[in-house]
């Protein structure tokens, strides 16, 4: 089957459905699930984004920067990861609490809205891109994932982004901010904290694919490879190691190899995306 084919066959497994409430990140994979399910199901679908302590402020605005692009009802639930001890204690099953916790909220918002289906951004790609834990939940909740289920790959993901008009289209991959920080090390709000304004320092000096990994106090700073020569520059040095200490760090490195999806991850292996897509990480 062609792209074309692929996104029919999407469209018309959810305008089968009553309605569809999307588990929406605003990154490239949930934004075309929801892009999909108001083109087949038009008011009877709804985006819903989790606000939570590891969700940088910059990407709630984007999520509703896209879905109102898109032109779906957008809702808003609350959480905390923090309240769940094993989310807390880092082990290498967090991704599985995290997304546990997370589309549990959605199911709750689903019922209030009298919608059976909840959809998620699982893509034909994800299964085999290293350790991946929360996909598990995924089954588990018997969350539709209709890229999945149509053997919809990342590239394709991102030309139906294309078809569909979509600023996020091309837009790197985000994971929850826990994923900066080490396998084993508490996940604290002190350390979401710091590792978010350090984050919204690089994304102010305009590089496009990074993170700050904090390391118990000490900032490595991941960009990607083609920006290096950026991130080397005397100005940006100066205003990172300042920025980076007033946020809470003792230290401020540089990782020279440049940004490696799961670098503080088990088996540093890649963990599921936020696409986001759903906060998860890498």
């Amino acid at each position: 089957m062609d792209v074309a084919d692929k996104l029919a066959a999407a469209r018309d497994a959810l305008a089968e459905r009553d309605g569809a409430l999307v588990a929406f990140s605003g990154g490239v994979d949930s934004s075309v699930v929801a892009a999909i399910a108001h083109d087949a199901l038009g008011e009877r679908a709804v985006a819903c984004t989790a606000k939570s302590e590891t969700l940088p402020a910059e990407e709630l605005d984007g999520a509703r920067r896209v879905a109102a692009e898109i032109g779906i009802r957008h809702e808003v639930v609350e959480f905390s990861e923090l309240d769940n001890p094993d989310f807390v204690a880092n082990d290498g099953e967090r991704c599985y609490h995290c997304r546990t916790m997370r589309l549990g909220r959605m199911f709750d918002r689903a019922r209030e809205l009298g919608i059976e289906t909840v959809c998620d951004g699982t893509n034909a790609s994800d299964p085999g891109e290293g350790h991946r834990p929360g996909l598990r939940a995924v089954e588990e909740l018997e969350v539709f994932s209709p890229l999945l289920a149509h053997d919809i790959v990342k590239p394709e993901v991102r030309e139906i982004a294309e078809r569909y008009g979509l600023s996020v289209a091309d837009k790197p991959s985000m994971a929850c901010l826990s994923s900066r920080i080490p396998t084993g090390v508490e996940v604290t709000e002190e350390r979401l904290s710091r590792v978010e304004r350090g984050e919204r320092l690089l994304r102010a000096w305009g590089f496009r694919q990074f993170r700050v990994r904090d390391h118990d106090g000490l900032a490595r700073i991941e960009v990607g490879r083609d920006e290096l020569g950026k991130a080397l520059d005397a100005d940006f040095v100066r205003a990172a190691r300042t920025h980076l200490r007033e946020a809470g760090f003792d230290h401020v490195t540089l990782d020279l190899d440049g940004y490696e999806t799961g670098s503080v991850s088990p088996a540093n292996e890649a963990v599921s995306v936020f696409d986001a897509e759903y906060p998860t990480g890498d």
